[in-house]
């Protein structure tokens, strides 16, 4: 009865949403709502800890910087360890650094270097889990149906960014920083926990090669031959740290003096989330002729949140300017990720693919891109 049972409801599911992509995308579920309301916290612990614009600035760059600095490290690490336990462990220094920012913020003791410590631990974490994450969510999707698991895939994801940032906003308002942080890190044990049951026996066993200096060195050659890969990237980064900058440190500081606080950057914040769940929507349905052409365009209406934070406008304009920049930005990630799956199934255009060596790893740093955008 229960076989039979089990069957009708493995029936009812797509081809590709099997064990491994439909426990990835629980965890990403479940660590951007806890995500999306700590980035709002940590900007007005900051605040409410007698900081300035300046001081959310160096708490936001402190994860930032470490981000950076490991992600190539993070790819290399990736590709000499088991993927799922690269993911838990980062999943744990995530939760524990969380825990004590927390900590700190509830005691009311916390001082500036102890939040960019903290910070800086969390950004580590990421630098390590993005890459592994994301090889192992291309390897858990085969066929035709690609394009369509991701955008679902990244509706989960935006759909929890929706809530984490309303919810974040709307408990920072009520309760303060301190318990959102509390449970971002919460959210991050029980992503861990999940990942610690995905299944890796369909990965094989790497070929000993000569050396993490030696794969980071043909990695990297590999990537710099590319020009339509470090092109996307450095348009992108780019992109990314004018976004990071607002997100983090001008959106704060514009809410708390314009608009009325943590609430309404919240509730700003998730209006573009709803705009990247419409834009995983639209790609389960859509699939570009021309793919990275049209997600390299979708890149650039990232300027209108910061251009709208500068005048500055009304909430409710700035939402609609969260909501459209939301669609645009989802056109681009469920792109970009099809384009590496195409190039994993070698399904590329001749002249778009490439090779992806050991040091390069499966997403560092093609996955730059997505690991700036603090998704977990």
């Amino acid at each position: 009865m229960t076989s039979a049972a089990d069957a009708r409801r493995r029936s009812r599911r797509p081809v590709w949403a099997g064990r491994n992509y439909s426990l990835l995308t629980a965890a990403a579920f479940v660590t951007n709502l806890g995500s999306h309301g700590a980035l709002i916290a940590a900007a007005f612990a900051v605040l409410e800890a007698g900081g300035d614009g300046g001081d959310v600035g160096l708490v936001a760059a402190s994860r930032t910087l470490p981000l950076v600095l490991f992600l190539l490290i993070g790819g290399a690490v990736a590709d000499r360890l088991p993927r799922h336990r690269v993911m838990v462990a980062a999943n744990a220094l995530n939760c524990l650094s969380q825990a004590a920012f927390a900590v700190l913020v509830l005691s009311g003791e916390a001082q500036l270097w102890q939040m960019m410590l903290l910070t800086a631990l969390g950004g580590t974490g990421q630098a390590f889990f993005s890459p592994a994450a994301e090889g192992m969510l291309l390897s858990s999707v085969q066929g035709e149906e690609a394009s369509r698991a991701f955008a679902v895939f990244r509706m989960a994801m935006q759909g929890a960014a929706v809530g984490g940032a309303a919810l974040g906003g709307a408990m920072v308002a009520a309760i303060g920083p301190g318990w959102v942080l509390a449970a971002d890190a919460a959210a991050f044990a029980v992503a861990g926990a999940m990942r610690a049951f995905l299944d890796v026996s369909h990965v094989p066993d790497r070929t000993p090669g000569g050396g993490m200096l030696a794969d980071l060195r043909e990695g990297w050659r590999e990537f710099a031959g590319r020009p339509w890969l470090w092109g996307i990237v450095v348009q992108f980064s780019i992109a990314n740290a004018v976004v990071a900058a607002a997100d983090a440190v001008y959106g704060p500081l514009v809410a708390r003096d314009h608009l009325g606080g943590a609430g309404p950057w919240g509730l700003a914040l998730g209006f573009f989330g709803a705009g990247t769940v419409v834009g995983a929507l639209l790609m389960t349905r859509w699939k570009p002729r021309r793919l990275l052409l049209a997600s390299t365009l979708c890149v650039f209406p990232l300027a209108l949140p910061s251009a709208a934070l500068a005048v500055p406008v009304p909430v409710t304009v700035l939402c609609a300017v969260m909501f459209v920049t939301g669609v645009t930005l989802e056109v681009f990630g469920v792109s970009w990720m099809t384009a590496q799956h195409l190039d994993e199934s070698n399904l590329l255009p001749r002249a778009l693919s490439f090779h992806r060596p050991r040091g390069l790893g499966h997403g560092c740093p093609s996955s730059v891109p997505r690991c700036l955008s603090g998704t977990a």
